[in-house]
C-alpha cells in the first residue's frame, strides 16, 4: 500500500475534503485524550504540560511547536506540503473547538468511555489524513527525515522522538496514564485496520 506524497493537482476535489475531515477528527480526539484525563499520547503529555506553565491554549501550543518542528527539518532536507501546513493550523483549531464542548468534570465511566472513543478516532483519522497523501505533519516529517540521515529505523527513530516528548511533558506536568499506555499499544493496529479503506491509489 503506497503512501507517499501525491502532487495536488491529481483528484484535488476527492483528497482536500479527505485531509481536513481527517486532520479535524484527528484533532477532536486528542481532546478527548485530554478530558478523559487518563492520559494521553506523547505529543498531547507535552503540550499539555506547557499549559500549565504558559496562557497559552492546548491548540496554539501545538501550532508553536509544529511550527518549531517544522524548523528541524532544514537540515534533514525536508520540504513542507499543503499538507504539513493544514496539520498545523487544522489540529490547533478543531482541538481548541473539542476542548470548549467536552466539559472536563466528567465521572470515571464517562472518562473511560471517552479514553476508548478517543483511541478509536484517532486511529481512524490517521488513517483517513495520512491516506490522502498531500504530506505528512511536522512531527511525522521530524521521523523519516531522522531516520533518512541517521539511517536508523523509522521504528527506532520514533520510540526516541516520542520517549524525549513523553519525559519532557511529564515533567512539566501533563498527564501520563493508563491512557498513555492504551494510546501506545492500539493507534497503530487500528489506524492500520482502516488505511486500506482510505489510501488513495495514485493514477500514475
Amino acid at each position: 500500500m503506497e503512501l507517499t506524497y501525491v502532487p495536488l493537482g491529481e483528484r484535488p476535489l476527492r483528497r482536500l475534503p479527505q485531509l481536513f475531515i481527517g486532520l479535524t477528527l484527528y484533532g477532536l480526539s486528542l481532546s478527548l485524550l485530554v478530558r478523559a484525563s487518563l492520559g494521553v499520547n506523547p505529543w498531547s503529555v507535552l503540550y499539555e504540560g506547557l499549559t500549565h506553565h504558559t496562557t497559552l491554549s492546548f491548540g496554539t501550543i501545538s501550532a508553536i511547536l509544529g511550527v518549531l518542528v517544522l524548523l528541524l527539518w532544514i537540515p534533514l532536507k525536508q520540504r513542507p506540503t499543503l499538507g504539513t501546513a493544514a496539520n498545523i493550523i487544522v489540529l490547533a483549531y478543531s482541538s481548541d473547538v473539542g476542548l470548549a464542548l467536552i466539559p472536563g468534570d466528567l465521572d470515571l465511566p464517562a472518562r473511560i468511555a471517552l479514553l476508548a472513543g478517543g483511541v478509536l478516532l484517532n486511529g481512524l483519522s490517521v488513517a483517513i489524513y495520512v491516506g490522502a497523501r498531500l504530506g505528512p505533519g511536522p512531527r511525522d516529517g521530524l521521523m523519516t527525515g531522522a531516520s533518512a540521515a541517521t539511517g536508523r529505523s523509522i521504528r527506532l527513530v520514533r520510540t526516541l522522538i516520542e520517549i524525549t516528548v513523553l519525559a519532557a511533558g511529564w515533567l512539566l506536568g501533563g498527564s501520563v496514564g493508563a491512557g498513555t499506555v492504551l494510546y501506545a499499544l492500539t493507534v497503530g493496529p487500528t489506524a492500520q485496520f482502516f488505511m486500506p479503506r482510505f489510501a488513495y491509489t495514485s493514477k500514475a
